[in-house]
């Protein structure tokens, strides 16, 4: 496990951070392109909001992804890490005026829009400034994925999205609009999926949406199926990289395209989520009445998954080549929510070990905060240590 990390060179870095090995993530993305070079009408935009950190970024921009953005902000970090306007997407249930001034103003590919008060408000805007905004609508599919239930986005009773009964005369509204041109569908079910049998019932829903639409005239240019494919925290070193094969093959075997039709995905948590780790250092070894405590110097202010959404990471003793005990591996936060993973096997831990946090390089340092008043993790590379 040492030699995965450059330890020697963590001893002098403030914990906790944030390391990215820059060989995985090239990997990542190598392999991505290699699926979707195999398709013409294949187009894969980052979601941004799995990872926003700047040198991570650039990378991404290297091997011609395009961007899935969520807010105002995420346009402004990716245009100044180079993206070209023409390959954002914009997603989100409740964008502002501003951010969508924002869009506007940069001509943006594509807005997904999620209601009809936001596809006013965007004709309205579009209209202000004598632009005509393209569209795809959110189409909440009611197609559950499992996955845990805070990150489903595809049933019914979620905020996203259009209602499928609606389809049809929200079309119809845009059509009749001068400043929106609608050009697609758009889809997601969740995050953080492994089981292809979600995403085939995905395909077969749109499927049977599209014909809907072709009984009545519509043909939609785009379909959005959004993103969601999970990976590996179970054994992350044996499985750096997702299968994109299998994720890529579903969509080809089971959705049914129209001549013309381009096919866009929106991947986050599979293109950087295997390439970081959080890097902690033990501040205490306490002794319970039931349990022995591994206190170590992040927090769920540096790592929220496991608080949010009772996720686990393979964690490891990077200091330590004594036998293995076991640990409960807590932060310093006043919450008791604030535990990293209970009756876990570290290799004999002590005051000064450091500790490594996998699969963490999706929605770690980018939903990191400042509660408690703590400084916010930094981010560092494989390529500037």
């Amino acid at each position: 496990m040492k030699n995965l990390f450059p330890t020697e060179k963590f001893a002098n870095i403030r914990t906790p951070f944030y390391y990215y090995d820059t060989r995985i993530l090239r990997q990542t993305l190598e392999a991505i392109n290699a699926e979707t070079r195999q398709h013409d009408n294949y187009f894969v935009h980052y979601a941004v909001k799995a990872n926003a950190n700047p040198k991570i970024l650039k990378i991404i921009n290297e091997y011609g992804l395009g961007i899935d953005c969520v807010s105002g902000g995420e346009i402004e970090q990716v245009l100044a890490c180079g993206f070209p306007a023409n390959k954002i997407v914009f997603a989100g249930v409740g964008k502002s005026d501003w951010e969508i001034e924002l869009g506007l103003d940069n001509d943006i590919f594509c807005f997904n829009v999620e209601s009809i008060p936001e596809l006013e408000i965007i004709n309205q805007i579009a209209a202000s400034k004598g632009k005509k905004a393209t569209v795809c609508f959110r189409i909440n599919p009611n197609v559950g994925a499992h996955t845990h239930a805070n990150i489903t986005t595809g049933l019914a009773e979620n905020k996203f999205g259009i209602a499928m009964e609606d389809m049809e005369r929200v079309i119809r509204l845009a059509q009749s609009m001068d400043n929106i041109a609608f050009k697609g569908l758009h889809f997601h079910i969740g995050s953080q999926i492994l089981d292809m049998d979600d995403f085939i019932a995905l395909a077969n829903r749109i499927n049977a949406l599209q014909d809907r639409l072709e009984s009545q005239g519509f043909h939609p240019e785009i379909i959005n199926v959004g993103g969601g494919l999970g990976i590996d925290y179970s054994d992350p070193l044996a499985h750096p990289i997702p299968d994109f094969k299998a994720y890529f093959d579903t969509y080809t075997q089971y959705l049914h395209l129209r001549p013309g039709q381009t096919v866009h995905f929106e991947l986050g948590r599979a293109v950087v989520g295997q390439c970081g780790a959080l890097i902690t250092r033990v501040n205490y070894v306490k002794q319970g009445a039931a349990k022995q405590f591994a206190i170590v110097d992040a927090g769920m202010t540096d790592l929220i998954r496991p608080a949010l959404y009772d996720a686990h990471h393979k964690t490891y003793n990077l200091s330590s080549d004594q036998p293995a005990e076991v640990y409960d591996v807590v932060g310093p936060i006043c919450e008791s929510s604030d535990v990293f993973d209970q009756d876990i096997l570290l290799n004999r831990t002590q005051r000064g070990d450091l500790i490594a946090m996998l699969s963490a390089g999706a929605y770690g340092e980018i939903m990191a905060s400042g509660y408690n008043c703590r400084r916010l993790p930094i981010g560092y590379t494989s390529d500037e240590l």
